[in-house]
């Protein structure tokens, strides 16, 4: 993709309105305007390695838009994205829903300056947290302090749920994104999931165009984490909560 390029908005609303999302051409032009500037910065920083506008459209936008036919997301709900890369899904959603009220989360503080410059140049305001996911979970200005955490990351759920469901308050849930077989996965994490204070809820597979099958697995925060989560990077890696 060239930085002159453009998406394809008929594909994008098309897509969306698949997914029971409704955009509209304020939306329309942020998602343009995000897909090449983001294509711009990526000539710089590596950000993406979904350059092709297409392959964006499906492989980012929609992926990231699936969120919102999978889970009823309140109006005005926080939300952190964690290990946010480009900003998928967190500054996707906040694109298509701007009463969301989004923090960005990564641990490259090249990534976050990014997307500041987006979210501003795209009028969006959005909060950049530039730290460790087991650290800040651990800190009470954000411990339990969201109705939604997500991630759209290639760690086991076990990893992740350890990582996220600290940062979401009781009644909230942690929305994992997933390729589509994770039944294993899941049977793994069981577990692990009861100890941070989750319950798995729903398992949803959502069909994405050519680009198959994404699996949101939605987890309802029921009781408070315990104080001993999240450990280190480096326990939560060498011993996986059973």
């Amino acid at each position: 993709m060239t930085a002159e390029a453009r998406i394809d908005r008929e594909q994008l609303s098309s897509l969306a309105a698949s997914l029971g999302v409704s955009l509209d051409e304020t939306a329309l032009d942020r998602f343009d305007s995000y897909a090449r500037m983001l294509c711009e910065w990526n000539e710089k920083i590596n950000l993406t390695a979904i350059t092709d506008p297409r392959e964006v459209v499906v492989k980012h936008f929609a992926d990231s838009l699936s969120l919102l036919q999978t889970t009823r997301i309140p109006q005005k709900a926080a939300l952190i994205d964690v290990g946010t890369g480009a900003g998928f899904p967190g500054l996707a959603l906040k694109i298509a829903r701007p009463d969301l009220q989004v923090t960005l989360l990564d641990s490259t503080k090249k990534k976050l300056m990014v997307l500041g410059e987006i979210s501003s140049a795209l009028g969006l305001s959005v909060s950049l947290l530039h730290q460790r996911a087991e650290e800040a979970g651990r800190q009470a200005c954000f411990r339990e302090q969201f109705d939604i955490a997500t991630a759209r990351a290639v760690a086991n759920l076990r990893e992740l749920a350890e990582y996220c469901l600290p940062f979401v308050r009781v009644g909230g849930c942690f929305l994992a994104m997933k390729s589509a077989k994770t039944d294993a996965e899941l049977e793994e994490a069981k577990a692990a999931i009861r100890l941070l204070g989750g319950k798995t809820t729903a398992v949803h597979t959502v069909a994405l165009s050519e680009a198959g099958e994404r699996t949101v697995i939605e987890i309802k925060k029921v009781s408070p984490t315990s104080a001993r989560y999240p450990r280190p990077s480096a326990k939560i890696a060498r011993n996986p909560l059973k």
